[in-house]
């Protein structure tokens, strides 16, 4: 096209709206008017009536191997929609052409049959790590527990003094012996002994360090005695026995019984307090004895025999395992 007011060279530089601008009305470009075309002069007539142009043609699509595509819908009508993963029926896979390629299909990741190579959510990683969350809470309870378990004995070991309904208030053999294997000294008070004919107990005289301050009197009555049953002796053999007692101006002697058979001296009761004749309170002292003792429950005396000499008050009685001196 040579130059001048010819129009458009091609399609592509037809301005149908040159007609709007004073270049264009220049050029000759003139607005549009009944069903011709509309532009510059020579322009390419590109418009066309409203139903002019047919649709529904099948076309072949090149390269398709000789398949045909899916009619288009006519024109104002929406065409019919492919179901989600449902086969077209204008389609076919090029490998189901004779002398078509020879594909293999491989699951794309994540779209799998879920067994863990691509396929769903990953359901056996997930049933893992639950185990082990719940695994990791068991354990951190089971380590909480076992640290306070420390205080719960401190408390159970505390409260331990006062009997349970499992638990015995008389004491046992096992409490009755030392952390090596030997008897815990035993001791007891005046009032706690069992008196014997002519025996008494009383508090007039100031110095008793039995409970309340009692001893037993009435001892230089000839056949009076008092008996201390002990329990829980750990083992046979020999043991001491202190008494403490009182004897004012001259030395005392009592007969002493262990398990029924006299002991082999009398019980010595000296004035090692040298307290004058009848001052009782000044006289307090202690004397002790060697007997042998059995395993298990024995049996202690100390009474006012033929020949013994009794003016005495009797204020303790206790027991240290082997032979000591205090």
């Amino acid at each position: 096209m040579t130059p001048g007011n010819n129009g458009a060279s091609t399609p592509e530089d037809d301005d149908p709206f040159g007609y709007l601008y004073a270049d264009g009305q220049a050029n000759g470009a003139t607005p549009p008017s009944g069903g011709g075309g509309y532009g510059y002069p020579g322009s390419v007539n590109r418009v066309r009536a409203v139903g002019e142009r047919q649709y529904g043609q099948q076309q072949t699509a090149p390269g398709a191997y000789g398949q045909q595509n899916a009619p288009t819908a006519p024109y104002g009508q929406v065409p019919q929609q492919q179901g989600y993963n449902q086969p077209n029926a204008h389609y076919a896979a090029p490998e189901t052409v004779p002398g078509g390629p020879v594909t293999t299909r491989s699951p794309m990741p994540g779209h799998g049959d879920g067994g863990g190579r691509g396929g769903g959510p990953n359901t056996k990683g997930l049933l893992i790590g639950a185990i082990a969350v719940v695994a990791a809470v068991v354990i951190g309870i089971g380590v909480a527990m076992i640290g306070s378990g420390g205080d719960d004995d401190k408390k159970d070991d505390a409260a331990g003094s006062t009997p349970t309904a499992s638990q015995s208030a008389s004491p046992s053999q096992s409490a009755s012996k030392a952390p090596d294997g030997t008897m815990k000294p035993k001791e007891i008070d005046a009032k706690a002994l069992n008196l014997g004919t002519g025996a008494s107990t009383a508090s007039d005289v100031k110095g008793a360090q039995s409970d309340g301050g009692v001893y037993v009197a009435g001892l230089n009555n000839p056949g009076s005695s008092v008996t201390w049953t002990v329990d829980d002796v750990p083992s046979d053999g020999v043991y001491t026995l202190f008494a403490r007692y009182s004897v004012p101006g001259a030395d005392q002697s009592m007969t002493l019984t262990v398990n029924g058979k006299p002991f082999a001296t009398k019980l010595s009761m000296k004035n090692y307090a040298e307290a004058a004749d009848g001052d009782f309170a000044k006289g307090w002292t202690t004397t002790y004895a060697y007997p042998s003792l059995n395993k298990g429950t024995n049996t202690i005396t100390v009474s006012c025999g033929d020949g013994d000499s009794c003016n005495v008050l009797l204020d303790q009685l206790s027991l240290k395992n082997g032979k000591v001196t205090k």
